[in-house]
């Protein structure tokens, strides 16, 4: 797929991450995605649509709401950008394609699972779970095969077992994670996992040697890692996979 056609996805990527934001904010909170309209989440004043701009409204406020001057988390325009890197991505590998659309889907459920963790340390069960099942039949229905659910179970009964054996590194959240990672990714998730597992080493090599024993004690979210190798896995899982195999062979 032609790069600039993938570019005109841009666009709407941002006005799903803007959309995104909101669900990050609102599910751990248990309020309504739809009503009422954005807010500051210090002031409450509602905000107007040029202060709403994804990555625009941002830069020229500086990172300040217009009428309080409450810091706005730098999370927002994050997750803007990202979800619309992944969408021009899925479009740019996949082509215009009911499988770029599912990719998309499941990628920018990973930006909203990931958000939501790193801010409020959960992997909501009201994102994840149904999409989760959703990503399962799209897969079954596009390409019919066993691998799906065989691969998202067996993913998230690979996290269980782990989460059974060292219960303070993982939560269940990240089993239900798995489980979708798997129904998207196939034979790839394994590939998914690893990256995800390594990535979440360097923040946690970094905090034993700044702390010692008690970074034992410190909680890092691990959704946003998985999520990361689930994307690297997606994108790149088949050559990886080809790689290794090669090698060991």
């Amino acid at each position: 797929m032609d790069a600039a056609i993938a570019a005109v996805f841009l666009a709407p990527g941002l006005a799903l991450g803007s959309f995104l934001n909101v669900v990050a904010a609102r599910v751990p909170l248990k309020r309504s995605i739809v009503r009422p309209r954005s807010a500051c989440m210090s002031c409450g004043t509602e905000l107007a649509w040029y202060d709403n701009v994804p990555l625009l409204s941002w830069a020229l406020l500086r990172g300040r709401c217009r009428h309080c001057s409450a810091a706005i988390a730098a999370r927002y325009p994050l997750v803007e950008l990202a979800t619309a890197l992944l969408v021009a991505g899925c479009v740019w590998k996949f082509g215009l394609s009911l499988e770029a659309l599912v990719a998309s889907f499941f990628c920018a459920c990973l930006v909203a699972i990931s958000a939501t963790d790193f801010e409020h340390r959960i992997v909501p069960n009201r994102i994840v779970v149904p999409a989760a099942a959703m990503v399962l039949v799209a897969q079954t229905a596009l390409h019919p095969s066993a691998e799906w659910a065989v691969c998202g179970f067996g993913a998230a009964l690979f996290l269980f077992l782990a989460a059974l054996v060292y219960p303070a590194g993982m939560g269940m959240g990240d089993v239900k994670l798995a489980l979708l990672m798997g129904a998207m990714l196939g034979r790839t998730v394994p590939v998914g996992l690893m990256l995800g597992m390594l990535a979440a080493l360097v923040p946690s090599i970094a905090l034993l040697a700044r702390h010692g024993t008690k970074a034992r004690k410190m909680a890092i979210p691990f959704a946003p890692f998985l999520a990361l190798g689930a994307v690297c896995a997606l994108f790149f899982g088949h050559a990886a996979l080809d790689w290794y195999l090669g090698f060991v062979s």
